[in-house]
């Protein structure tokens, strides 16, 4: 009964306050972000166990990069690779020495700005791939270039969490070696996951396809992608990147568009939850009780990251106008950060105060992001009627014009 009255709770302030947000322009991200904050601990009370929620969400997660995963075969993931591996590499160095140099400027001990760094590198998957989606510009150049750098971002945990207890300021000889061990183990997992699902596949997707039923595709699917995250988080992996991984081998099945099509709906309620329960997260407390160093930590993150990503949008030549809307689309601290500061916490490189400030910025951050990209849009519309262009040009001289 408790958990019927949380649906209603959840699908009534959803109805509320998601429709308004995007009526005001502010899209339905930032309006499950605000439906949650609502509801939550920290406001009017009526869900508290926000970890128990952000569970079941991360399967909105998991369903999404599947699908994505589905949709590419291995030609186009191989097409991916310098943006894999080159711009992601580049992105999560560059941004987590920013912040960890930043941190460090503002007094911060070096140990907890280079843990902080590292987190705080890392973007928000489903954030950035919702909007992407809304936009319809996952095909585009900066489509292409985000989901690139976001796929490297969830490979990133195996260097941080083998690294993370490097910066232990007690002995850890024990910690550094379980690091690498979890590093290697992530590894290996990675391969065994690809080569031995390859093979699964070839004889039980035969014997799927003879029962008869479609609903046992479905079923086989949620079963495929639910296994394959679970195997990657048991060593310390992203629940999406083996949810994405999960959805590349079945690419080249013949049952992919009838799974696709029966999993999407499921995809876009659940990943409503994941926002609302991000938004229960954000505890007010910790924003009365530091207000100015939340402030100045969330300021830091974003000039820190939107500068990196600038000069890094330079240098893979995205479009000249596209260049701003990617810094911004990518400036907010993501989901897996909550993970990499567990790992630092154990690690003890922070304390619980601590892990509870970043945990805030983290989801401020992650309500700013709409709010800046609307800001930008605006501005951009208010230059296109200052300057009004020939139609003929409009394509070629407008710096906006690949983000509507």
């Amino acid at each position: 009964m408790e958990l019927l009255l949380q649906a209603v709770l959840f699908l009534a302030s959803a109805l509320v306050v998601v429709p308004l947000s995007i009526r005001l322009g502010f899209g339905s991200v930032l309006g499950y972000l605000v439906a949650g904050m609502l509801i939550g601990p920290s406001a009017l009370g009526f869900v508290t166990d926000v970890n128990a929620v952000l569970h079941i969400a991360e399967l909105g997660i998991m369903l999404m990069m599947f699908i994505i995963g589905i949709e590419m075969d291995v030609r186009k993931l191989w097409n991916l690779r310098r943006s894999i591996f080159g711009h992601g590499g580049a992105q999560v160095l560059l941004c987590a020495v920013l912040l960890a140099l930043a941190f460090t400027a503002f007094g911060v001990n070096w140990r907890v700005g280079v843990a902080a760094g590292f987190a705080l590198s890392l973007s928000s998957t489903a954030m950035v791939i919702a909007i992407l989606e809304q936009r319809g510009l996952m095909q585009a150049p900066i489509g292409r270039a985000s989901f690139g750098i976001l796929l490297f971002q969830d490979m990133a945990a195996i260097p941080m969490i083998a690294l993370l207890p490097l910066l232990s300021p007690a002995p850890a000889t024990t910690n550094t070696i379980a690091g690498w061990i979890v590093a290697l183990e992530a590894l290996g997992m990675l391969a065994a996951v690809v080569f031995g699902g390859t093979l699964l596949l070839r004889y039980l997707l035969p014997i799927i396809r003879r029962s008869g039923t479609r609903d046992m595709v479905t079923v086989f699917a949620l079963l495929w992608v639910i296994g394959i995250a679970l195997l990657m988080q048991s060593v310390h992996l992203s629940m999406s990147l083996g949810a994405f991984v999960a959805g590349v081998l079945l690419a080249g099945s013949d049952c992919r568009e009838e799974i696709e099509a029966d999993i999407s709906p499921i995809k876009g309620v659940l990943l409503g939850l994941f926002f609302m329960a991000v938004g229960m997260s954000i505890k007010f407390d910790v924003l009365a009780s530091k207000p100015f160093l939340v402030a100045v930590l969330l300021l830091v993150l974003l000039v820190a990251k939107i500068s990196g990503l600038l000069f890094l949008a330079r240098q893979i030549q995205l479009p000249r106008g596209d260049r701003v809307y990617f810094a911004v689309l990518l400036s907010q601290g993501g989901e897996f950060a909550f993970v990499v500061m567990a790992v630092a916490e154990a690690a003890r490189l922070l304390n619980g105060e601590q892990a509870s400030i970043v945990t805030a910025v983290v989801a401020l951050s992650m309500a700013a992001t709409p709010l800046l990209l609307m800001a930008l849009r605006t501005k951009e519309v208010a230059r296109d009627v200052e300057r009004p262009l020939p139609a003929a040009n409009r394509h070629a001289d407008a710096p906006d014009a690949d983000l509507h």
